[in-house]
Order: structure tokens, then C-alpha cells, then sequence
């Protein structure tokens, strides 16, 4: 009985072992205390064995090396946590689409007081359903990788904006398509006949005139989904954007970087696809004889928002450059050329790409001096690191490094490296 009540608290909902899709989130959050715990701890100088406490070098290299082992196991408790939380989230997903369902007919049942029910409202409530079950259908295809979020997530295991606003316009559009075969099927009155707008007057009608302008916004923010695909995929080969995965979506990646900070492009066309969507579907619930008229005001407004967007995903990225290599100088030494044993402080920008701030990437970073890589050591403070950081470097030169002239380069968590700077190395 003791043990299938140490098992049952253990692996159930409050599991906190880590090892269960249960308790990944919790094995998770106790590896991050832990490892901010033992950080703050060896940076106060406490917990370095007695062996290597007298010397600076070892006592830091053994830092390093302690912390880069328990950032690692981090790193491994929040992969297992993202991959159940993926695994946990479709049929969330579900439940917000039968939930939407269910809100329409709810307001289809208020709005139909004292109206009656009618044909609109009967073909309104088959093209919600419908789009449910097909989108349920599409969940379960991709319960493994999200359920519905799977087709809006990049390859960096982020949530796209390009993707989501194209998706977001194209299910409005299939949504409509469905409301007005359903309406012909219900009605039986063709939209495009004379008398097929509302009221039976005239001024209805699902041709190319009506729409055309819902169909060049869903054309347009679908093309900058694939185009946006295509760059960033480019520009990562080429070593001009620097791009690391994420443990799992979030709902921040609409609106932010890959570091988290906010995104003006990113977040004005959440903004205006939102707003432009909204008034589409207004249009349509006030006139549901074909497919929504949409101003060219509002749909120039898209169209920029939409440029702007993909203008930004050409500005962004840079890669790491290296401005100068200097000797570290520790107060009351001597000045003096670079030696074997000495440490170097090299300068620049991008080594540390967005998202990359997490210790277990940060252990990832090396430094090319000559023939010789050497991995960038961790050095803590209370809350953070003081080395690596985004502009500035400091490793030991090894005594493998052969005296003469030699190039410094770096490379990044990202793999993307850095232009070569030469230096001197005496004996």
C-alpha cells in the first residue's frame, strides 16, 4: 500500500520527477532553481574544492566546467518540458475552435429573437461547423507537433507571424466560401443571380468584382508567408541572420524577437491584419450576399502593413564581427605583449544571437586561435554571467598556440562565425 501511494503521488498530476510527461514542466523549474542556486553559489567563491582554490585559472576553468554540465542537464529538462507541452496543447486547440462554434450559435440563437431563425443563419451555423470538423481533423493529424499550431510553427520551433496572419486570412476566407455554398444549398438562390444579395434586391453576388479585394489581401499575406520562409532560410545560410531553436511556441513570438524584446514590424502587422480581419468579417455578417466588399482603403492599409513586415525580415539579422583583440590586463599587472597562459579580450558585436542567452548555448561558444579551438569559459555573478557577453569575450590562449602571428575567430551558438583578426604571440 506504501508503495502504490509513493507511485500515485509520484506520477500523478503533481509529479515533480521530471522523468513523466506529468512532471516535465516541474522537473523543469526545479533544474532552472537548482542551477541558479549552485551559480550565485560558486560565484561567491563558495563550493570550489580545496585542490584547485589556490589557483585562479584552474578554480575558473572548473567553474566553467561545473556550471556547463548542470546547463546542460537544464537544457535537457526543458527540451523533454517543450516536447509535453506540444504534446499537451492540441486539444486545447480543440477546445478553442468547438468553443468558437459554440459561440456562434450562441449569438446566432440571441440575434434570431424575435426575427425567426431563417436560411443566413442555418448556412452560418453548417459553415462553422463544418470548419470545426475539418480543423479538428487537421488537429489530430498534428497532435504530436501541436495539433493546430504544427502548420504556424517555424522551423525554429517558434510561432510565425507571417504564418499566423496568413492562416488567419485564409481560414476567413475558406469560412466565407463555405457560409455561401451552404446559403446557395439552403436558400437555393444563386449570389450571383439578380436578387441573390439580401433582401432579394440587387447589388449581391460572389463574382470577381465583389471580392476582389479579400482576394488580393489573402494572396498577398500568403505570398509573404512563403517569401519570409525563403529569406530567413537564406539568410541563415549565408551567415547573416543567426537563428537558435526555442524550447516550444509562445504566444510573445507574434509580437517579439527571438530574445523576447518587442518587434515593431512583427507587432504592427499582428495589429492591422487583426483590425483588417475584423472589419472584413463585419462586412460580411452585415452583408451576407457574397463575399465581403472590403474598401481598397482598407486593403491598401493591409498591403502596407504587410510590406513593412517583410521590409523588416530583410533589415533584421547580423552577424558576429570581431572589432579588435586586446590582452586582459589585471589591475597591478604589468603591460606587455600577448603570451602563451595569457588571456585575451576580444571585442566586437553579435556574438550572443537572440535567444541564445540561456547558459547551455552560452558553453557552446568557441574561440579559434590559430589551429586551436578553445570553448569559451562561463564566468558567474549573482543572477548572470560576465563572460561570454554580446560585445565582448575574454578566453586563455592555450600553450598549444605556437608563438607568431595567429588569427582569432569566433563562433557563435549559432554556428555562424565571425570575420579572422590577426595577432602576435610571443614566447
Amino acid at each position: 500500500m506504501a508503495v502504490q501511494e509513493a507511485g500515485h503521488s509520484v506520477h500523478g498530476g503533481g509529479c515533480t520527477c521530471g522523468d513523466c510527461p506529468h512532471g516535465a514542466r516541474e522537473g523543469h523549474r526545479r533544474a532552472v532553481a537548482e542551477f541558479g542556486a549552485r551559480r550565485d553559489e560558486l560565484a561567491s567563491g563558495r563550493g570550489l574544492p580545496a585542490q584547485i582554490a589556490y589557483s585562479e585559472g584552474a578554480s575558473r576553468q572548473w567553474i566553467s566546467d561545473e556550471l556547463t554540465a548542470s546547463a546542460r542537464a537544464v537544457a535537457e529538462r526543458s527540451r523533454a518540458a517543450g516536447a509535453a507541452w506540444l504534446h499537451r496543447v492540441w486539444w486545447r486547440t480543440l477546445l478553442a475552435v468547438w468553443g468558437c462554434a459554440g459561440l456562434s450559435l450562441t449569438v446566432l440563437a440571441v440575434t434570431a429573437i424575435g426575427t425567426g431563425w431563417g436560411p443566413t443563419r442555418t448556412a452560418a451555423l453548417a459553415a462553422a461547423l463544418s470548419a470545426a470538423v475539418l480543423l479538428t481533423g487537421a488537429a489530430w493529424l498534428h497532435r504530436a507537433h501541436g495539433g493546430l499550431l504544427a502548420p504556424v510553427v517555424g522551423e525554429d520551433n517558434r510561432l510565425s507571424t507571417s504564418r499566423v496572419v496568413a492562416a488567419a486570412w485564409a481560414l476567413f476566407a475558406a469560412s466565407s466560401v463555405l457560409f455561401l455554398a451552404f446559403r446557395l444549398a439552403v436558400a437555393g438562390v444563386s449570389p450571383d443571380a439578380p436578387g441573390g444579395g439580401p433582401g432579394g434586391g440587387p447589388g449581391g453576388g460572389s463574382g470577381l468584382a465583389r471580392g476582389a479585394a479579400l482576394l488580393v489581401v489573402v494572396a498577398v499575406v500568403c505570398l509573404i508567408a512563403v517569401v519570409v520562409r525563403r529569406v530567413v532560410t537564406v539568410r541563415i545560410l549565408t551567415q547573416r541572420v543567426q537563428k537558435v531553436q526555442a524550447d516550444h511556441p509562445r504566444t510573445a513570438d507574434l509580437l517579439c524577437d527571438d530574445g523576447g524584446r518587442g518587434s515593431f514590424t512583427d507587432t504592427q502587422y499582428v495589429l492591422v491584419g487583426a483590425a483588417s480581419l475584423s472589419y472584413a468579417a463585419v462586412v460580411l455578417v452585415r452583408d451576407p450576399g457574397g463575399l465581403p466588399r472590403l474598401p481598397w482603403s482598407v486593403t491598401a492599409l493591409a498591403l502596407v502593413s504587410a510590406f513593412v513586415y517583410l521590409a523588416g525580415k530583410y533589415a533584421e539579422g547580423s552577424r558576429p564581427v570581431v572589432l579588435s583583440v586586446v590582452r586582459a590586463r589585471e589591475p597591478g599587472d604589468l603591460d606587455g605583449p600577448i603570451r602563451t597562459g595569457d588571456d585575451i579580450e576580444i571585442r566586437g558585436a553579435g556574438f550572443v544571437p537572440p535567444g541564445a542567452g540561456t547558459p547551455d548555448r552560452l558553453a557552446r561558444m568557441t574561440v579559434r586561435i590559430g589551429p586551436v579551438h578553445v570553448h569559451v569559459p562561463l564566468v558567474p555573478v549573482a543572477g548572470g554571467f560576465t563572460n561570454p557577453t554580446d560585445a565582448g569575450i575574454r578566453v586563455p590562449v592555450p600553450v598549444d598556440v605556437e608563438p607568431g602571428r595567429v588569427d582569432v575567430q569566433v563562433v557563435t551558438a549559432a554556428g555562424a562565425e565571425s570575420n579572422r583578426v590577426s595577432i602576435d604571440v610571443t614566447d
